[in-house]
């Protein structure tokens, strides 16, 4: 299933380094919030996230959010970064992917999405025909609804090559 498959693979964000986008000629990334940057609905930021953000600022790397959260949920957490959003980007529709894309002034070649969810990061991502960049949740959702979409995501998570 093409459309639910990562282009790559890690186990945390933090593990995405400048040196490995520019190797692949990345010069942007499309974030995902909630478990990818930080637990769900955690209003602080990590300072693992605080750090690696800095650390891809220093490196000329583009970043923006791109949330299907709402706007309370997801400026605070951007202006704590110093980074642009998009909220409510409808994933895994490419709505929000082609606002951030055109904000960032970038061409979708040399973009890519980062998200822990395979029905709406990567299958959006995929759907836009940028590089997808599956991360594992920091923390499992305790809800029944996201623990009943982790289950029928499980078929198609991808393994980390270590």
């Amino acid at each position: 299933m093409f459309f639910f498959k990562p282009t790559y693979v890690f186990d945390k964000v933090k593990d995405i380094t400048p040196d490995f986008l520019k190797k692949k000629n990345i010069k942007g990334l499309l974030l995902d919030l909630d478990n990818t940057l930080t637990t769900h609905n955690n209003p602080i930021v990590p300072q693992s996230s605080l750090d690696w953000i800095e650390l891809m600022k220093q490196n000329g790397i583009r970043l923006m959010i791109v949330s299907n959260n709402h706007a309370p949920r997801v400026s605070p957490f951007a202006e704590q970064l110093k980074i642009d959003f998009v909220c409510e980007g409808a994933k895994p529709l490419t709505i929000g992917y082609t606002k951030a894309i055109k904000r960032m002034g970038l061409e979708k070649r040399e973009v890519a999405a980062v998200g822990d969810q395979i029905f709406t990061d990567i299958l959006g991502s995929n759907l836009k025909g940028i590089r997808s960049l599956f991360v594992f949740p920091i923390k499992p959702e305790e809800s029944l609804p996201f623990r009943f979409k982790r289950a029928c995501e499980k078929p198609f998570l991808p393994k980390l090559d270590k």
